[in-house]
């Protein structure tokens, strides 16, 4: 359902096939388990327990000596099993179900076809044409309208009371089959004419335009890239939801060497650039500008006409057009520099969404672990099971997991905490309330023992 809420617009009325539609739902739940199975971790936790400790088949088992510890351990070793298995899943398929569902959706997005003749009003889905039908069925309409504002200096418009509709072999050209109809074009009005002294000497506020008759004519739109085709899934392959552990370890030494290497290479250009290292070889065998210790003196100079000059020898106009020429460099410089910084940014923003991912994978499978270590002792202490008041519990709990990993997250997409604390925070911050349950339900004593508590208070008092 949040899918088809954020997608809606775009699936309505583009006459996509039934098939595809549900290709894409297929691909779609299958990216949806990570949301899902903590969840149900949770809710079946919290009834399993609930219903032992409901029916006193806790009781009983404590009662025969079995700690909380050892009833759980065959859950334990299912859950293990499980979470391992949702690692697997989340490495290996679901990169490929978001690989194969953005390729989908991306082509539904781009597919406008069904949308650009719409019974009674204008449609501009085509760019460049405005068209507009007043009723139809199949491929046969009435009232045809065609605006043709492809050209710049020329506005077509043609009229039929009827024509069918075609769609060239190869889906590339689309065929208005137009019978009685006209074709009015209508040319942009001609500029004002100035003469030498810049009066104005002639204007023609008139439109030339050009009306024609038809009894039968065939129009042709072209149609390239309006068409549903699905894209090949190369397209998407390097976004980082479609990619396991390893190719996002690959890929985030491939940014880290490849921000080094622009990021040395630009070192360079602006060091050759610079005036003084680009004569610097020149400059070093004469005597006029190099001091005893070998190395270029201060003062500034530059080569004009194949010989050296000292800024100080300069005349004015020529200082002044050396701090011009230096000015605009510095200018430039301080661009590329900008720029420079920007794309090495858009990188590091990269990096941080493909660690964000690697880590996602990792903390999905310990939140299933830590969120089952939750609900089971809860289970044990509220002694409720069936649909009731777990689906209660476990709704709450799990919207306090959603929104600690929404938080997480875009701390770390914000860069204002690591990919890994963001990330892991849910899993950091429930974890120890997974602790202090275990041994609240082992102990068979309330989560919160308050009269231990003041006792303690007590003594230190």
């Amino acid at each position: 359902m949040q899918f088809f809420w954020k997608y809606i617009d775009d699936l309505m009325g583009k006459g996509i096939p039934v098939s595809i539609i549900l290709e894409l739902l297929f691909y779609i739940s299958a990216s949806l388990i990570p949301l899902a199975l903590p969840l149900a971790i949770l809710l079946s936790s919290i009834m399993t327990m609930g219903n032992l400790s409901e029916n006193n088949e806790l009781t009983a088992l404590k009662a025969s000596g079995l700690s909380l510890y050892r009833i759980i351990k065959p859950l334990t070793a299912i859950i293990l099993l499980i979470a391992l298995s949702t690692f697997l899943f989340a490495n290996y398929v679901i990169p490929v179900s978001n690989l194969k569902w953005h390729a989908i959706i991306y082509d539904i997005q781009n597919t406008k076809i069904a949308t650009i003749l719409t019974p009674g009003a204008y449609s501009k889905a085509l760019d460049g044409y405005a068209i507009k039908i007043d009723e139809g069925e199949g491929n046969t309409f009435k009232g045809i309208i065609i605006h043709d504002h492809t050209s710049p200096v020329t506005v077509k418009t043609i009229r039929a009371k009827e024509g069918k509709i075609y769609k060239s072999e190869n889906g590339n050209f689309l065929f208005f089959e137009l019978k009685n109809g006209i074709v009015m074009e209508e040319l942009s009005p001609a500029p004002p004419v100035f003469n030498a002294k810049g009066q104005l000497s002639s204007v023609r506020n008139d439109r030339p335009s050009r009306r024609s008759n038809f009894d039968q004519a065939t129009y042709k739109i072209d149609l390239s890239g309006f068409d549903f085709d699905k894209s090949k899934d190369d397209m998407f392959k390097d976004k980082h939801e479609m990619l396991n552990v390893f190719q996002i370890s690959y890929i985030k030494d491939s940014i880290k060497k490849s921000s080094e290497s622009i990021i040395d290479n630009f070192l360079m250009s602006l060091k050759n650039d610079h005036p003084y290292f680009q004569s610097h070889n020149f400059l070093k065998n004469s005597k006029e500008v190099m001091d005893s210790s070998n190395t270029i003196n201060p003062s500034i100079v530059i080569k004009k006409n194949d010989s050296i000059v000292v800024y100080s020898q300069l005349s004015v106009k020529e200082k002044i057009d050396a701090v011009t020429k230096a000015q605009s460099k510095l200018r430039n410089q301080n661009t590329q520099l900008d720029s420079q910084q920007t794309f090495l940014k858009s990188m590091e923003n990269d990096s941080v969404r493909f660690m964000i991912e690697f880590h996602r994978k990792f903390a999905l499978t310990f939140a299933i672990i830590v969120l089952f270590f939750i609900g089971a002792p809860l289970g044990a202490i509220v002694r409720k099971g069936g649909f009731g008041a777990p689906v209660v519990i476990a709704a709450l709990l799990f919207m306090v997991y959603f929104v600690l990993l929404t938080i997480g997250e875009n701390l770390a997409v914000g860069g204002t905490v690591s990919p890994f604390v963001g990330m892991w925070f849910p899993t950091l911050v429930l974890a120890p309330f997974a602790i202090l349950l275990m041994r609240a339900a082992a102990n068979d004593r309330s989560i919160f023992d308050l009269g231990r508590i003041k006792s303690k208070f007590r003594k230190k008092a």
